[in-house]
């Protein structure tokens, strides 16, 4: 795992951690699944997975898209980990929920 994997693993780790300490949100799947595969695998697999995911419709309806998996992935420091077509994916569904960054 590269330095830059690293950073970001540690900060998807703290997306949950806020999501539980400001919303009382435990995605314990989300965790699982960091644990298996990493961050930036995970954040692959949810953010190609169709339909979206139920942690990104939490934090939607808590107006927390700041903590989406999605914002997390199109930080300019996080652009060399990620596809182009991953990120449009992420802009288009911030965008289709409102979330201007």
């Amino acid at each position: 795992m590269s330095n830059l994997e690293s950073l970001f693993h540690k900060d998807i780790l703290n997306i949950y951690k806020k999501a539980d300490e400001e919303l009382g949100y435990r995605a314990t799947r989300f965790l699982q699944m960091l644990a298996e595969h990493g961050g930036v695998e995970t954040a692959k697999k949810l953010v190609t997975k169709p339909g979206g995911t139920e942690g990104f419709i939490v934090l939607w309806e808590h107006k927390k898209l700041d903590l989406s998996v999605e914002n997390l992935v199109l930080k300019e420091e996080y652009r060399s980990l990620f596809s182009e077509e991953i990120r449009q994916i992420c802009r288009d569904r911030l965008k289709e929920y409102g979330f201007e960054r």
